[in-house]
């Protein structure tokens, strides 16, 4: 039975540790945020967090769901071999397990990552000379922004160490003529970064739009940006934010805990 024709959900609390549910909480949560916020593309893409007390194991989306539906049960826990690891109704889609096993078995502080095909990001990736300084925004995202080039639908498994290769230490990529990405030590910072990501792309497009002459800041003040992002980044980004993103989306639909 496909998620389509069944949209019953077991809760699976008393079969994860406090742990797990917690990550499943907080990553149903940034599903939520990404709907909220207009970024999600119908079914198509996708979020994921490693489960903390499984190295190997981590979550994601059901395939057929959209973004608004999804909770902390319905969410998919798999290994980094695509196999589905705990009893459930729903599958995967193959295009995410790519990219978001990459990043995951990269052994870096990537415990969440976010993929999305937003209007502004795609448009955006298909600039020649990607992310401009055009604003404040744009410089803090461009102090940890990394690209890839676009090789088709992420359905081959030898991309990931291209990818990963791009990503370097970086935890934002633009995937040229695709869609964005970002990661985090947490569901929070991740979302932060995509936050920031988005806003920025959505400024580009309106600037670069309004049909007049774009003003650049100077060279020394863009890096000047970028050093005094490095230093905020550096102390998890979204650990003050989180809890008001919360009751934002607390307030608009809570049934992201079952």
């Amino acid at each position: 039975m496909s998620v389509a024709e069944d949209m019953t959900i077991q809760s699976v609390r008393h079969l994860v540790s406090a742990a797990e549910w917690q990550t499943r909480v907080d990553l149903a949560a940034t599903y939520r945020l990404v709907a909220h916020y207009g970024w999600s593309d119908l079914i198509y893409t996708h979020i994921s967090a490693r489960v903390p007390d499984a190295e190997n194991h981590f979550l994601i989306n059901p395939y057929g769901m959209t973004f608004d539906e999804i909770t902390a049960s319905s969410l998919v826990k798999v290994d980094l071999d695509g196999n589905i690891v705990m009893d459930t109704p729903y599958m995967i889609n193959p295009a995410g397990f790519t990219i978001h096993s990459a990043v995951h078995a990269a052994g870096k502080d990537a415990h969440a990552v976010i993929h999305t095909h937003s209007d502004d990001g795609v448009a955006v990736s298909t600039h020649a000379d990607g992310l401009l300084p055009l604003s404040q925004t744009s410089m803090v995202v461009m102090a940890d922004l990394a690209y890839h080039d676009y090789e088709g639908i992420a359905l081959d498994h030898d991309e990931r160490e291209r990818l990963i290769a791009d990503l370097g230490e970086k935890h934002s990529m633009i995937l040229r003529n695709h869609g964005l990405l970002t990661c985090g030590a947490s569901c929070a910072d991740a979302f932060l970064r995509l936050f920031f990501l988005e806003r920025a792309c959505t400024m580009q497009v309106k600037a670069l739009g309004g049909g007049v002459k774009i003003q650049l800041p100077a060279p020394e003040v863009v890096e000047k940006v970028a050093g005094q992002a490095r230093f905020q980044d550096a102390n998890g980004i979204g650990n003050l934010a989180w809890p008001a993103l919360l009751r934002t989306i607390d307030r608009v639909d809570p049934s992201y805990r079952d």
